[in-house]
């Protein structure tokens, strides 16, 4: 039995997997419409205070059209592990799209409809996917042949014109969904995640979030990424809440009515979007309705950003670190006091280390600095890195997983993030490689050299730079550089500064050193 608030912890212990097949998509779907088939699992809004093409779906409503989506997939000839591109809009179709295809057994690529088209063909051509679903607004020209597509319409149609499947008999440790994350190399990488990653969330649950089914989830972000996937969709399903989804504008001034209005219990964003909303919102106290408190990650937050928020909504951010690999796995507690320059502890029932940097596997004591760790025996930890073995082996160290984040742990279990151990920049929240970005500049025929890093714009700002050894024989402008980035990368990647040099500071082997460009261009703001 289910008591009001959760479901039955007892059933499903955190420890171990349930016996037998395991499927995510019934883990977050079908378990909760066979538990409480009436309650509303999804909501979609188009505008603020209008009502007019909303949607609600009940848990079994929304069950019967996964599966129905699953068995269209199924007529298209798709064998189990096919991998599916999504390139869709914000909407109750790509979450739908997303759970279907792992209800089938197939592998969803989730990615954004605003990746240039080289950007989308790299995807499609490395993950060797077998179907791709695109917007209205974007072109099937550059698909493969041989690779099918399917329109908005006809993924639409899907739920409507095919009978319901049965959630596949798929293992725990079969692929679930891939998701492509920035590499040390200037292509992005797929990070496959099995099915079981559903069930290695658990200690998120109530280390950062304190849900229950009577919650109601609203998330700022985009489904191409791990943090909306997760907080927005897999987790509130698993728990049987409901998760509200926006599809309108998304000014900054109009998510306190949004909040306000769909009675929003958990609202999810990165620091960014709080600033945003404490800048254009009314001098005052801020009336966040039945908020409980904001949860946040995918970058570094300013420090007065916590007090600003709770003085102002009388509610307390809750913070979180994570990456593709593994998503959050360090996070405050509801209740848990906030540590200031701490993203908080490492939630129940996750191992988490510092490591040596040079080298070893025995873990720092308390306050020394080193490589932030997860064990390998992780539920939530990814199966691996599609088609690049080579990079597997640059991120375990015997049973542990380090992403490459350097951190602290203290006395009393805190951890703070402390920097990079590579170049690997935050932009908007995503996880962007210097190496992706430089590629997709290089072929402008006015640079003849180029090199980004992250850099800070302001105390609490911080974008990405594109620092530029002009072509003498056609140099460029600023305004040309952003242009060609722009048809070159998708919007979170490109450089929001570009800055001229005479030449790129490197090391004695030829390595750019990106910490003196970025003390160069704080040097130069500064005058």
């Amino acid at each position: 039995m289910t008591n009001d608030n959760q479901l039955a912890e007892a059933d499903f212990p955190i420890s171990a997997l349930p016996a037998g097949p395991f499927n995510m998509a019934h883990y977050c779907i079908g378990r909760p419409a066979h538990l409480f088939p009436d309650k509303i699992a999804l909501r979609v809004l188009s505008d603020v205070g209008a009502h007019a093409g909303n949607e609600a779906w009940t848990y079994l409503a929304l069950e019967n059209a996964v599966l129905r989506t699953a068995q269209g997939l199924i007529s298209h000839g798709l064998n189990k592990g096919d991998r599916i591109v999504i390139r869709l809009d914000n909407t109750s179709d790509y979450a739908i799209l997303f759970f279907g295809a792992i209800a089938a057994g197939f592998v969803p690529l989730p990615t954004t409809s605003v990746l240039t088209e080289k950007e989308a063909q790299f995807l499609i051509a490395d993950s060797g996917a077998k179907l791709v679903c695109l917007a209205d607004h974007l072109t099937s020209n550059q698909v493969p042949a041989g690779v099918t597509v399917l329109s908005e319409q006809d993924v639409h149609a899907l739920k409507t014109q095919h009978e319901p499947a049965e959630f596949a008999q798929t293992d725990a440790e079969d692929p679930a969904y891939l998701i492509y994350t920035s590499g040390t190399t200037s292509k992005p990488k797929g990070v496959m995640h099995a099915h079981r990653v559903a069930f290695g969330r658990r200690p998120t649950y109530q280390s950062w979030y304190g849900m229950t089914r009577n919650d109601r989830m609203l998330h700022a972000g985009a489904f191409n990424w791990t943090y909306t996937l997760g907080t927005g969709l897999i987790d509130p399903w698993a728990n049987g809440a409901e998760t509200i989804i926006y599809t309108g504008e998304k000014r900054p001034e109009l998510w306190p009515e949004l909040i306000r209005q769909t009675e929003a219990t958990l609202f999810a964003a990165v620091p960014g979007v709080y600033r945003q909303i404490l800048k254009y919102a009314p001098e005052g106290p801020l009336d966040l309705g039945q908020l409980r408190h904001g949860l946040m990650a995918g970058e570094t937050p300013p420090p007065d950003l916590f007090d600003a928020w709770q003085k102002r909504t009388g509610t307390p951010l809750l913070e979180a670190l994570g990456m593709s690999e593994i998503s959050t796995y360090i996070s405050t507690a509801p209740g848990m006091a906030r540590k200031p320059g701490s993203a908080g502890k490492a939630q129940r029932g996750r191992r988490v280390a510092v490591l040596p940097v040079e080298g070893g596997i025995e873990p720092l004591p308390a306050n020394e600095e080193g490589l932030l760790a997860v064990h390998r025996s992780d539920k939530g930890l990814m199966l691996g890195y599609w088609n690049r073995a080579d990079e597997e082996t640059e991120v375990y160290r015997d049973e542990w997983f380090i992403g490459g984040d350097l951190a602290i742990i203290d006395s009393e279990g805190y951890i703070t993030h402390t920097g990079r151990a590579n170049d690997i920049m935050k932009a908007l929240g995503y996880r962007v490689s210097p190496f992706e970005v430089e590629a997709g500049l290089r072929d402008h025929p006015g640079i003849q050299d180029v090199a980004c890093t992250e850099i800070a714009v302001r105390k609490d700002v911080s974008v990405i730079g594109a620092f530029v050894v002009p072509n003498p024989k056609a140099p460029p402008t600023s305004e040309s550089v952003l242009k060609f980035a722009e048809q070159n990368l998708a919007e979170y990647k490109r450089p929001r500064e570009i800055i001229f040099v005479d030449s790129l500071p490197r090391t004695a082997n030829g390595k750019v050193k990106r910490s003196a460009l970025a003390d160069l261009f704080a040097t130069q703001h500064a005058t």
